[in-house]
């Protein structure tokens, strides 16, 4: 059976304290587009330019919403998803424009990768559930010196 939607290796599924929230959040102001969802049980698959991500509404009566320990806000303390993409100052000049919380400002960064260093430039935004995405464009790479 042919699948209707391509799949990725990883897919992180995020709970949410309220899934229209959330949507709005990823659709309107970053631009993921749904791929589908079940309004019934508060999930939807969002994409963006090949990243995707799963968002689940909390339900502590449901028995399929998997949780290690009590959820306080922010949720996703301690992780950031990097997502790359194209036109990252548009994206960055948008997502101030919404009013979203940046965490960390746009900047330039160059990273060790064993004999090269790879460029992003990135800024990392926060969900309305406390989630950081951290938006890069690749810059390329350069020798060790």
């Amino acid at each position: 059976m042919a699948k209707n939607f391509p799949t990725t290796q990883l897919t992180p599924e995020l709970i949410c304290r309220d899934i229209k929230v959330s949507l709005s959040f990823y659709t309107e102001v970053l631009e993921f587009n749904i791929q589908y969802q079940r309004e019934e049980a508060g999930f939807a698959m969002i994409e963006r330019q090949g990243a995707r991500i799963m968002l689940d509404e909390y339900d502590s009566e449901n028995e399929r919403t998997w949780v290690a320990a009590p959820l306080e806000v922010p949720f996703g303390r301690g992780l950031n998803l990097q997502i790359e993409t194209e036109a990252v100052d548009t994206l960055y000049d948008r997502v101030k424009k919404s009013g979203a919380t940046i965490f960390f400002p746009m900047e330039e960064k160059w990273y060790r990768a064993n004999d090269i260093y790879v460029g992003n430039r990135q800024f990392i935004v926060q969900d309305p559930d406390g989630y950081l995405l951290r938006f890069f464009q690749d810059l390329g790479e350069q020798i060790v010196a």
